[in-house]
């Protein structure tokens, strides 16, 4: 298949548990493919840190490797001067979002981007919708520590739904731009 600017790809869905977020991810690409195209961000996939031990070089294979430490949240890049920080969530839970989907140590650099005022958030899949969830909303719900898991509608009041669109796919900075623009808004008033 061809996707705009002749950008073939191959994608093939993938069910099984463990790369559930796949689908989600291949999205991601495809906007952040368009951000960069049209030079309005760059945000990229980080990579997950390995340690090599054996490799085949004939056949240029790695074919034994370690992760050194866990890897933080998926995505990072700037977007009209700020730090960008993010990562993708998929969940098939129908009415919440399990907290165990987060990594304590993901939870703690959430902390730390939001603590040094870049702009940090989670992208939940829930229910063939899209959302994003500033990390200061995600950060007050646990604080709470009032349920494991955090409702739909806590998702949907406090949260950003965000449509698919064919030619950018899924257009999470107009929810920072919105955001940027209620901030812009609240210092001229002060």
């Amino acid at each position: 298949m061809l996707y705009p600017n002749n950008i073939k790809k191959n994608y093939t869905k993938i069910n099984n548990h463990a790369n559930r977020g796949m689908d989600l991810e291949y999205l991601v690409e495809i906007t952040n493919e368009y951000y960069i195209d049209h030079d309005r961000a760059y945000i990229y996939k980080k990579p997950t840190p390995i340690g090599i031990v054996k490799v085949n070089y004939a056949l240029a294979k790695i074919e034994e490797a370690y992760f050194q430490k866990p890897s933080t949240l998926d995505y990072n890049g700037l977007y009209k001067g700020y730090y960008i920080e993010f990562d993708a969530k998929v969940t098939h839970h129908k009415t919440s979002f399990p907290l165990s989907n987060v990594s304590p140590h993901q939870i703690k650099h959430i902390e730390h981007i939001y603590k040094h005022g870049g702009i940090v958030f989670l992208l939940i899949q829930i229910n063939d919708s899209f959302y994003v969830l500033m990390g200061s909303d995600f950060l007050k719900f646990k604080e709470e520590g009032k349920r494991q898991s955090i409702p739909l509608a806590y998702i949907i009041e406090n949260g950003y739904e965000i449509k698919y669109n064919f030619s950018k796919g899924l257009d999470y900075l107009s929810v920072i731009d919105k955001l940027l623009e209620e901030k812009n808004e609240k210092i001229k008033i002060s």
